[in-house]
């Protein structure tokens, strides 16, 4: 992989394609053949590419990167779950790492320093991607390993749908079937790479994953909510709610300063509004702390005012955060008072406990035993 290169492959779309090709007179429909050959048959070498003039083939490998990650781990969890560590390359410059299932290299002065995690999550018929759209994460939730030590960086398009591309071409996955955008970052807060990447990740020449298969998280900024309402493409959208009031919403999470609850559901409520998407509620129940019974009565009162239905996610411990996983029985009767009232509720199975899946716990882990 040559270095120095400027564009990459998964930034490109058939129009920036078509006009790449026109520059380099070649022909427009040359972006056509090549994003077939990735995205249908997960080929990225040019000169694997049958049906591409040799020419082409030659100005392909010379100035398109197809594909900028560098493996770093790769764990497989005993329920399925499957977790890769990956590293971006400050500069241009990449190299391809391929380590063998449930190894990890060692940390080495050249291995990137920016590093995402992304999972695919076995389910049935289904094959998630849990997907990153930045590196760390501004929000600094409390109990969350992905912002301990801040945000380092923006994703770019090509980043994010690298992400999902690669854990579809993973052995016995076939295909991606749903994407989640609840990886590591605030995924509003880098909006114009995440609407592009999702517009890639759902176009018929790319992922031809449907909208309604794709959920975009966040933890709630009323202005940013707005402005997806507005997004072309009607994604579901998750508010990370977890916390049913704002003074204890505010100790958890550092943002929640910025707006109130009151002001999140009335943007969810517009986001309902405007593309008839029903709203999922996301709810981590940290032990001892927000899942008491009183704190469900509070959230059943938001969740009738929104058409929505509510995740309850038992936490995962981090190393080094006071924090606790709740008991099952108190899990279980908070889902029972939901319920009680009328609300949409379910409880997320924990996947991938023993491969530290949680939003960037191998990060974090890897880089406290370095």
């Amino acid at each position: 992989m040559n270095g120095g290169i400027a564009i990459g492959f998964f930034d490109l779309d058939p129009e920036s394609f078509g006009a790449w090709a026109k520059e380099h007179d070649l022909p427009r429909y040359l972006g056509d053949q090549v994003l077939r050959w990735v995205y249908q048959r997960g080929v990225t070498d040019p000169e694997l590419m049958t049906d591409v003039s040799r020419r082409a083939r030659s100005i392909l490998a010379e100035e398109i990167r197809f594909g900028d990650a560098i493996p770093i781990t790769d764990r497989l969890a005993s329920d399925g779950t499957r977790k890769l560590l990956l590293g971006w390359p400050e500069s241009e410059r990449t190299r391809r790492i391929e380590p063998e299932v449930g190894t990890a290299l060692p940390v080495m002065p050249e291995e990137p320093s920016r590093q995402t995690e992304c999972v695919m999550i076995p389910s049935d018929q289904r094959r998630t991607a849990c997907i990153s759209s930045q590196v760390g994460c501004p929000v600094g939730c409390r109990f969350c390993a992905s912002g301990l030590e801040g945000l380092e960086g923006n994703l770019t398009r090509g980043r994010i749908v690298e992400q999902a591309w690669r854990l579809g071409r993973l052995p016995g996955v076939d295909r991606i079937t749903n994407v989640v955008f609840m990886g590591m970052g605030e995924p509003l807060a880098n909006y114009k790479a995440v609407t592009n990447a999702v517009r890639t990740l759902n176009a018929p020449w790319g992922m031809g994953i449907s909208a309604r298969r794709i959920t975009v998280s966040t933890v709630g900024v009323p202005a940013a909510i707005r402005r997806f309402a507005g997004f072309d493409v009607p994604v579901t959208l998750a508010l990370s709610l977890h916390a049913p009031n704002d003074e204890l919403r505010r100790e958890i999470i550092p943002w929640a300063e910025y707006s109130t609850v009151e002001e999140l559901v009335d943007a969810c409520r517009a986001y309902f509004d405007s593309c008839g998407r029903e709203i999922t509620l996301e709810y981590i129940l940290l032990g001892g702390l927000n899942d008491r019974i009183s704190h469900a009565r509070e959230l059943s009162q938001h969740a009738k005012r929104l058409r929505c239905n509510i995740n309850l996610i038992r936490y995962n411990e981090v190393a080094g955060l006071p924090f606790k996983r709740p008991e099952s029985d108190d899990v279980h009767r908070f889902q029972a008072e939901l319920r009680r009232r009328g609300v949409n509720v379910h409880i997320r199975a924990s996947r991938g406990r023993d491969i530290a899946a949680a939003c960037g716990q191998l990060r974090h882990e890897r880089r406290n035993a370095s």
